[in-house]
């Protein structure tokens, strides 16, 4: 998928005036593109739409004008988009009232999805099983963070299978905190096809 560059970010100016138009197209593409795993774990597929989105929120957030301080913000960000045969996700782990916990609290409810990153998390594509890869895998003896990026290698075969509405396609999730089995729905098959079709 073709990297964001520089030339695609709106001036602050430019994007607060836009912002709310904008936010509310980017919401209903993420609602196409998100996997509810269970009550505390979603997935979503990333796109050029979706990072962009992220970065200009960020920036916003920051007030970030220096263009080298923005590039350096577009060139972390470009790597949560797929490449080619690739699907990009960001899995979330989301817990409920964190906000009312105490900080050791909080870290054990993340706590309880140690492994997440290790052959727990599968995208199936007809008779395919593509395994999860987390290129930020942690070391066993490390935190688990909230957010993590998975990425799905995608055969060009099995991808056109998500055209054919007979094929299987869901996302399974299989771990001692949480385990699911989730059909993707149409607008995600669809989305998911376009994102394999970019170059």
């Amino acid at each position: 998928m073709r990297r964001i560059e520089p030339s695609e970010i709106l001036e602050l100016a430019t994007y607060e005036r836009a912002r709310l138009r904008l936010r509310e197209q980017v919401i209903a593409l993420k609602r196409r593109r998100r996997v509810t795993l269970g009550p505390e774990i979603s997935l979503l597929f990333e796109n050029r739409a979706t990072v962009l989105f992220q970065i200009q929120e960020l920036l916003r957030a920051e007030r970030l004008v220096d263009p080298a301080a923005v590039r350096a913000e577009i060139d972390s960000y470009n790597r949560l988009l797929p490449g080619p045969g690739e699907l990009a996700a960001t899995l979330f782990v989301e817990i409920a009232d964190v906000a009312h916990m105490t900080p050791a609290q909080a870290r054990s409810a993340v706590e309880r999805y140690r492994g997440i990153d290790r052959d727990a998390l599968w995208l199936h594509i007809g008779g395919a099983r593509l395994p999860a890869v987390f290129e930020d895998a942690a070391a066993p003896e490390q935190r688990v963070a909230a957010v993590r990026y998975p990425r799905f290698l995608v055969p060009e075969a099995v991808g056109q299978a998500l055209g054919d509405e007979r094929q299987e396609a869901c996302v399974e999730l299989d771990h001692p905190a949480c385990h699911a089995r989730v059909r993707l729905a149409p607008e995600a098959r669809a989305e998911l096809m376009a994102d394999l079709a970019r170059p």
